[in-house]
């Protein structure tokens, strides 16, 4: 009786969803210990959004003309959206690069010998690179306010404008997944991650007024993904930025954000199960 009992509580979840989401959170679980035994993972990825807040902040500031201001502290309260962005979009390198350092160890492997959802061992890494995201997007908020910027909104608009930022983030992170899956070495998941990375953030308007870019360039920006990220977010915190454009992604942000996002993990989520799958076959 004790034996049909035990073999009951192991047996894994019938229900496909549900063994998805168990199985999941394991992996996640697996990853956020790993993280929390290496946290210099979790400091150096901090330094570098740091370093941009105050780079921009003071080499910058008082350069630059935001709606017809060179004001340091207009520019403070334009930049942060872009730098919060970017933040989160930039995480995609580390997620491809974890993805193909398991890959590299053989770690993909021994996972699929195990009775697990196929799905899960790239959805728990991708929400572990979610809670590191959110960690380093909250303590880059603090440095933010030391530094000057401030919100003009309820908290709830707030809180949603860290919202966007975060799904837009888990987004990106299928995109490295992708990336972490088609290369042989965690450095070229990296070296891939970050090329593509450069010119997606600096073709936007994060860190300038993509109103006074050339024609041909700032209808690129305005279309960009990132972009409508960054422009919601302006729109949420109540932050200087608000284009003049008839673009649609800029008129209505916060919509284009939520469908940029919904369409970039619906697609690159299937390329990426479909890789794993392939990969392990």
């Amino acid at each position: 009786m004790s034996t049909v009992t035990d073999t009951a509580r192991i047996a894994p979840p019938r229900n496909p969803l549900v063994r998805l989401i168990r199985d999941s959170l394991v992996v996640a679980q697996r990853n956020l210990i790993r993280m929390a035994r290496i946290p210099e993972m979790v400091v150096f990825g901090l330094i570098q959004p740091i370093m941009f807040v105050v780079l921009f902040t003071y080499v910058f500031g008082g350069s630059l003309n935001i709606g017809g201001s060179t004001d340091s502290s207009v520019y403070r309260e334009f930049l942060m959206a872009g730098i919060f962005a970017q933040t989160v979009t930039f995480a995609t390198a580390g997620a491809g690069a974890g993805i193909a350092d398991d890959m590299h160890k053989g770690l993909i492997d021994r996972f699929r010998s195990l009775p697990m959802a196929r799905g899960a061992v790239l959805t728990g890494r991708t929400l572990a690179d979610l809670v590191q995201t959110a960690l380093t997007l909250s303590v880059l908020a603090m440095v933010a306010l030391l530094v000057g910027w401030r919100t003009h909104t309820s908290i709830g608009e707030v809180l949603g404008a860290f919202g966007l930022l975060l799904l837009a983030g888990y987004a990106f992170t299928w995109i490295g997944a992708v990336i972490g899956l088609s290369v042989r070495t965690p450095e070229a998941a990296t070296s891939g991650g970050l090329i593509w990375l450069f010119p997606v953030t600096f073709i936007s308007n994060a860190f300038v007024d993509s109103d006074r870019m050339t024609p041909w360039l700032r209808h690129i920006a305005e279309w960009n993904p990132f972009s409508a990220t960054v422009q919601a977010c302006r729109q949420l915190f109540g932050n200087p930025g608000v284009s003049q454009s008839d673009a649609w992604p800029m008129q209505h942000p916060v919509w284009a954000s939520l469908v940029y996002s919904l369409l970039i993990i619906l697609i690159f989520r299937t390329l990426a199960v479909r890789k794993y799958r392939s990969a392990t076959a």
